[in-house]
C-alpha cells in the first residue's frame, strides 16, 4: 500500500481516537453530575449517559486507538528511519502517556457502569484537559519535527497545561457562584 494512504488512515484514526477521548470524559462529567439530581431525573439521565458512553467507547474510542497504533506502526515499518529521529521518540513517549490516559478512561468507564462514582465533576474536568495537552504536544512534535529547543518546548507544554488548569478552576468558581445565586433566588421565592 502507498505510504500516503497509510499516513492518511493513521491521521483519520488519530482524529477518531481524540474525538472519543474528549467526549467520553464529558459524558463522565454529565453522568457524575446526574447523581446530584432527584429521581426519576437521576435514573433517566444516568441510564441515557451510560448508553452513550458504551456506544462511544466501543464504536469509536477503542477502534480509534487500535487503528492509530496499527497504521502508526505500519508507517514506521515502511519507513524505519523515523526511529532514528529524536522528535519521533518524544512523540512516542507522549503517545504512550496518551495510551495510559485511555486506560484510565476505561477504568472510569467500568466504575461508572457499575454505579461507582469516585471522581467529582471538577476532577473529571481537570482530567479532560489532559487530553488537550497531549494533543498539542503531539501535533507540534509531528509538525515541527524538532527537539532542538526541547527545554523551551517542555516549558511551553507545562505553561499551557497550567493555563488550562487555571481556566478550569476559574470556571468552577464562576459556576459555583451561579449555583449560589440560583439557590439564593429559589430560597427568596419560597420565603426561606
Amino acid at each position: 500500500m502507498d505510504f500516503l494512504y497509510i499516513k492518511s488512515l493513521h491521521i483519520i484514526f488519530v482524529v477518531c481516537w481524540f474525538a472519543a477521548l474528549f467526549y467520553i470524559v464529558r459524558l463522565f462529567i454529565y453522568t457524575a453530575e446526574a447523581q446530584k439530581k432527584e429521581d426519576p431525573e437521576k435514573s433517566i439521565l444516568t441510564a441515557q449517559f451510560l448508553i452513550m458512553q458504551k456506544k462511544l467507547w466501543y464504536i469509536i474510542g477503542w477502534p480509534g486507538m487500535i487503528g492509530t497504533f496499527i497504521f502508526g506502526w505500519w508507517m514506521i515499518w515502511e519507513n524505519p528511519v523515523y526511529l532514528s529521529l529524536p522528535w519521533m521518540w518524544l512523540k512516542l513517549i507522549f503517545v504512550a502517556a496518551l495510551f495510559l490516559y485511555h486506560l484510565q478512561c476505561q477504568m472510569i468507564f467500568k466504575k461508572q457502569s457499575q454505579g461507582i462514582f469516585t471522581w467529582s465533576s471538577f476532577k473529571l474536568r481537570l482530567f479532560n484537559e489532559l487530553a488537550t495537552v497531549f494533543l498539542v504536544a503531539i501535533v507540534f512534535l509531528v509538525t515541527v519535527k524538532s527537539t532542538g529547543s526541547l527545554v523551551w518546548s517542555l516549558l511551553g507544554f507545562f505553561i499551557f497545561g497550567a493555563l488550562i488548569m487555571a481556566f478550569v478552576t476559574i470556571y468552577k468558581k464562576m459556576r459555583g457562584n451561579e449555583g449560589t445565586k440560583e439557590t439564593k433566588g429559589t430560597e427568596e421565592k419560597k420565603g426561606i
